[in-house]
């Protein structure tokens, strides 16, 4: 896309709202988001799928059982968002409150559902712990929690730093920055050549996160097309030894790579990126890839979805996906049950 006349492509409050509905869509696009979901079922439910998966574990059974309603109601069970969309709404929501305040209500709370990182923060806080104590003091200060809420903060046009250090620290802190540098420059109307540039200055080369940003954009931009790139980024990036697919060091170039690539590789000829069908194209690549990598489909594909969305434009994003994930389940912040995404977005921007 030209960088200069920007004129027929979406406004500041469609790539606000795309940026929040690309994260939400590829949220539930991931395969964790019904798991998550199901979190608003019985309790049995999930006990009964863990016996289940140890049953076939036992007998050598390939079925895998996944979240069922059996004589519930199967809403929960919809595609929808689940995790990341309300930590992302949350922090809209908050966005103008001092972080480690905004985020001290929320500990002693036995009803929230997060990341390790942010568990620990909440400890770290009622033990009179401040930023960037409560990130850094942190078993999983390198995830990408701040990575998701960024987007917010790109989208607002702000430094996501304060928040960052409350939970996170390291790759944590720098996979947020990158995000929210990425967003804002979307947001602002840059081409995605720009935005994934404009992150990887938040990305020094000499650390994890910045020599996977690099490694991963290679190996997208050598494989040409999004779903070619699952194999290269597979080899390229992801930790198979490590149990928990949401480290910021994967996920984020991750992220930068399928949107990058699946931008590069839309059809020719469909318009200005922001055109329906261009938007609508390169979004679908990029989440669906992102969502093929199943030890980082928790949040990759969101984050993917996120950079996507807002280079799109809501209006350019596909119709069932608007919808569909506009609102939210209140899997893990309850208050949020029934909000509507787009609304938040639009208060936002």
């Amino acid at each position: 896309m030209p960088s200069g006349d920007r004129r027929d492509g979406p406004d500041r409050l469609d790539r606000v709202r795309g940026a929040f509905a690309g994260l939400a869509a590829g949220d539930a696009a991931g395969w964790p988001a019904a798991q998550h979901r199901s979190t608003l079922l019985a309790g049995w439910s999930r006990r009964l799928r863990r016996e289940l998966d140890a049953f076939a574990e036992e007998h050598q059974v390939t079925t895998l059982p996944v979240p069922f309603a059996l004589n519930q109601p199967v809403a929960p069970l919809a595609a929808g968002p689940s995790d990341d969309a309300e930590w992302l709404a949350w922090t809209a929501l908050t966005i103008g409150e001092d972080r480690a305040e905004a985020f001290g209500r929320l500990a002693g709370r036995d009803d929230v559902r997060a990341r390790i990182s942010v568990w620990a923060a909440l400890d770290n806080l009622a033990a009179g712990k401040r930023p960037p104590a409560s990130g850094h003091d942190n078993p999983h200060h390198f995830d990408d929690a701040a990575a998701v809420r960024a987007v917010a903060f790109g989208a607002a046009g702000l430094d996501p730093l304060e928040d960052a250090r409350v939970t996170n620290a390291e790759d944590g802190v720098l996979g947020a920055v990158a995000m929210a540098r990425a967003v804002a420059a979307l947001t602002d109307g840059a081409p995605m050549g720009d935005a994934v540039e404009a992150a990887l200055g938040a990305l020094p080369p000499d650390t994890a996160i910045g020599h996977a940003a690099r490694e991963a954009l290679a190996a997208a931009r050598a494989a040409g097309s999004p779903f070619a790139s699952v194999p290269a980024l597979d080899a390229a990036v992801l930790d198979h030894v490590y149990s928990y697919g949401v480290a910021a060091a994967q996920t984020v170039p991750i992220a930068l790579a399928l949107a990058d690539v699946a931008v590069s590789a839309a059809t020719p000829g469909a318009g200005e990126f922001g055109g329906e069908e261009f938007g609508a194209e390169a979004f679908g690549a990029g989440v669906s890839a992102a969502a093929c990598l199943a030890p980082v489909a928790d949040s990759a594909p969101a984050l993917t979805g996120a950079l996507l969305g807002c280079a799109a434009g809501y209006d350019a994003l596909p119709a069932a996906w608007r919808e569909r994930v506009r609102t939210l389940a209140g899997c893990c912040l309850p208050e949020l049950a029934g909000a509507d995404l787009l609304d938040i977005a639009g208060r936002l921007a």
